[in-house]
C-alpha cells in the first residue's frame, strides 16, 4: 500500500498537478526559505504578491541582511504573525555574517536557525540539495491521517511522532523534491480540509476514510484554540499637527510595529475619556482635550480578537510620561509599519492630521 501510494501521488503530480505557484521548482534556498517563512500562517493568494516585491527588493539573503528594519517590516505589514519577520531578519544577519551569505545545506544546521522548524528545514535541503527529508505539516497529517484511517491527533507528541515516521516511509528516496511538492500539493488541492475533492482523487480506491465515510472527522486534533477578546484604546496625542508615536516591545502580539498611546481595557465598557484615570495619570496637571472618538474597529487573530477605538488628544507639550515617543508630521504616517486594526483606522481617516 506504501509503494502504491507514493507511486500514484507522483503520477498524479507528473500529469495531472498544474498548481501554479512562483517559487515552484526553485533551486535557490534563500527563495525556498523565504517563501515558506511568508506562508507559514498566510494563504497562497495573500503570500504570492509579498514574495514577489521581496525578492524584488532583496534578491539576495546578503540585501535582506543589510536592510534596515524598519524597511523590511514595513514590506512585511498586512501579513501578520509578525515574530516571522523578526526571525527573518535574525537569520538573514547569521547567514551573512557566519556562514558568508552561503546558504547552509545540512538538515542540523538550517533546524538550528531561527524560526526553522522541522517542516522548514526539510523543505529547504529536499528542495534545494534534493536531500531525502520529508516535509509534514498540516496538508501531509491530513492526507496520511485519511488514507490510512488514523485516529492519532496530529497534535500529541504521538502523533507528531507517527506522522513523521509514515511520511519518512513513504518519501521517494530518489525524488525527494518532486514528492515532497507533490504531496504539499494534493493536499492544498485534492486532499482538501473543507469540501475534499474525493471523486477525482488518485487514492480514492485504497483511502481507508473513503471506504468507512470518515473523511470529514480525520484528521483529529485534541486542541482547541481558546480565543480571548480584548479592548484597546489608543490615543492619538497631538502637538502643533504632529502625532506621536512609538514602537510595540513588549513580548505580545505586534512586537516592534508602531502604535500610538495604548490603553488596554478588561472589558468593553465605554470610558468617560474626558475624566479618563489613564489620561489624568498620564498628562499629570497638563492641559488637554478630547478632539474626537472613532467608531470601533476590530481584528481578528488566530487566537484573539482586538478591538479599538480611536481618540484624538490634544495638548500643548509632550507629557513627560511620553518622552520615548516619535513625533510624525502631517501626512507621513504612511512610512510606518502598524497593525492591520491602525491601518483600519487610517484608511478610514485619511485627512487625520488636518485639525
Amino acid at each position: 500500500m506504501k509503494s502504491d501510494f507514493s507511486k500514484k501521488l507522483l503520477h498524479w503530480h507528473k500529469h495531472q498537478n498544474d498548481r501554479k505557484m512562483p517559487w515552484k521548482g526553485e533551486r535557490d534556498p534563500y527563495k525556498i526559505w523565504l517563501s515558506e517563512i511568508i506562508l507559514q500562517q498566510t494563504r497562497v493568494e495573500q503570500g504570492w504578491q509579498y514574495y514577489e516585491r521581496f525578492i524584488q527588493t532583496f534578491p539576495t539573503i546578503i540585501d535582506l541582511a543589510k536592510a534596515p528594519d524598519e524597511k523590511v517590516y514595513k514590506l512585511w505589514e498586512g501579513l501578520g504573525y509578525y515574530s516571522r519577520c523578526k526571525n527573518l531578519l535574525e537569520t538573514a544577519r547569521v547567514i551573512a555574517s557566519n556562514y558568508n551569505g552561503i546558504f547552509p545545506s545540512e538538515y542540523e544546521e538550517i533546524r538550528n536557525l531561527k524560526g526553522i522548524g522541522p517542516y522548514t528545514a526539510a523543505a529547504i535541503v529536499s528542495f534545494a540539495f534534493d536531500k531525502p527529508y520529508a516535509v509534514v505539516d498540516g496538508n501531509v497529517q491530513r492526507i496520511l491521517a485519511r488514507y490510512f484511517g488514523l485516529t492519532t491527533p496530529t497534535d500529541t507528541g504521538a502523533g507528531k511522532k507517527l506522522y513523521q515516521q509514515l511520511a519518512d516511509a513513504l518519501l521517494n528516496q530518489k525524488l525527494p523534491a518532486l514528492y515532497n511538492q507533490a504531496i504539499m500539493d494534493f493536499g492544498a488541492t485534492i486532499c482538501k480540509p473543507q469540501n475534499p475533492l474525493c471523486n477525482d482523487c488518485i487514492q480514492r480506491p485504497e483511502c481507508v476514510a473513503f471506504a468507512i465515510d470518515q473523511v470529514k472527522a480525520l484528521p483529529v486534533k485534541t486542541k482547541m484554540l481558546s480565543k480571548k477578546e480584548r479592548w484597546f484604546y489608543y490615543y492619538l496625542v497631538v502637538i502643533n499637527k504632529r502625532v506621536y508615536i512609538t514602537k510595540r516591545s513588549a513580548n505580545d502580539i505586534w512586537e516592534n510595529l508602531y502604535e500610538f498611546l495604548l490603553e488596554e481595557s478588561a472589558n468593553g465598557t465605554l470610558p468617560d475619556f474626558a475624566k479618563s484615570p489613564f489620561l489624568k495619570k498620564v498628562f499629570e496637571k497638563q492641559a488637554f482635550s478630547i478632539v474626537s472618538v472613532s467608531k470601533q474597529f476590530r481584528q481578528q487573530l488566530s487566537h484573539q480578537t482586538i478591538n479599538g477605538q480611536f481618540i484624538v488628544v490634544n495638548t500643548n507639550k509632550l507629557p513627560r510620561l511620553m518622552h520615548h515617543f516619535t513625533p510624525v508630521e502631517q501626512g507621513k504616517l504612511s512610512q510606518f509599519a502598524f497593525p492591520g486594526l491602525i491601518n483600519k483606522f487610517l484608511v478610514s481617516h485619511p485627512k487625520l492630521m488636518n485639525f
